[in-house]
C-alpha cells in the first residue's frame, strides 16, 4: 500500500539522501519522517519526527541522540515520573543503540524525495 505524501522540514544544509543501501550520510530523511523501533520507544510515538534526532551544526548532518548523547536523550525524552530510571536507560542506550538503529548497515529508507520547486517568498 502506497503512503500519501508527507511534508517534512529539513535543514537546508543537510546532505542529499543517499541511495538505498549506501552508507548513511546523516541526511535525516528516515528519522524526520518517522521514528525507528528505538525511536518509537524513546519518542513514545509511532509517527512524525523522532525526538532523539538532532542537527549537528559542526558536522552539518543529522545524528541520533540515542547513539551520540544517550544521557541528554534520556533526560530529554523520559517523562517526569520515570526520570529516576535515567541511569538504567542511559546504560541501555549505550550498549544497544547502535544495533537498534542498525548503525553501519547502510541507508534503509525507501522514501522518495520531492523538493518544492517554488521558493518561499519573504514579501
Amino acid at each position: 500500500m502506497e503512503k500519501s505524501p508527507q511534508i517534512i522540514y529539513i535543514q537546508p544544509l543537510a546532505p542529499a539522501k543517499p541511495p538505498e543501501g549506501a552508507t548513511c550520510n546523516g541526511c535525516g530523511i528516515c528519522c524526520l519522517s518517522e521514528p525507528c523501533p528505538l525511536g518509537m520507544v524513546v519518542s513514545r510515538k509511532r509517527s512524525g519526527t523522532c525526538l532523539a534526532l538532532h542537527w549537528d551544526q559542526q558536522q552539518l548532518k543529522y545524528r541520533c541522540g540515542a547513539l551520540t548523547d544517550p544521557a541528554a536523550t534520556a533526560h530529554q525524552t523520559l517523562p517526569d515520573a520515570l526520570r529516576f530510571m535515567a541511569p538504567i536507560i542511559i546504560w541501555l542506550l549505550k550498549i544497544t543503540a547502535s544495533r537498534w538503529i542498525a548503525a553501519g548497515a547502510g541507508c534503509d529508507s525507501t522514501l522518495q524525495i520531492h523538493h518544492d520547486p517554488t521558493p518561499n517568498s519573504t514579501d
